[in-house]
């Protein structure tokens, strides 16, 4: 089977964060929803402890085995881009595993290529929740 096309990624402090708190709370997720505020940041929640719904589309792992989950409607938004999770000073205002330490996880994105679209056209659909006993 060949490798999906990359659609999320971190940045190194990104990594070196998620690596910290796995090493606290253990196996991670990412969960994007969408919406004001807060919701509009990648949110960090021990695995398990977030139920993706049915709809949630699984834009990949990042950091080896970590799923970054995103919503439906939020995906119509986004899929023409990738996404790249970075972490800044400040603290939200979310549950996100990160707010503890006074930093939070962000999105940058970037508009995907016309050959990284071409490929995505040829992949199959993102798995869901659905597909993931949701």
């Amino acid at each position: 089977m060949t490798a999906r096309t990359g659609r999320v990624r971190l940045t190194p402090a990104a990594e070196d964060l998620l690596r910290r708190l796995t090493g606290a709370h253990g196996p991670l997720m990412f969960h994007q929803s969408g919406g004001c505020c807060d919701g509009s940041a990648p949110m960090c929640y021990p695995r398990g402890e977030f139920r993706v719904g049915a709809s949630d589309v699984l834009l990949g792992h990042v950091a080896g085995d970590t799923p970054f989950w995103m919503s439906a409607d939020q995906f119509a938004h986004w899929s023409h881009t990738h996404l790249t999770v970075d972490v800044v000073p400040g603290r939200g205002s979310g549950f996100s595993l990160e707010a503890p330490e006074g930093v939070r996880f962000l999105l940058r994105s970037r508009l995907l290529t016309d050959e990284e679209l071409r490929r995505l056209d040829a992949e199959p659909p993102l798995p869901n929740g659905a597909d993931h006993g949701a």
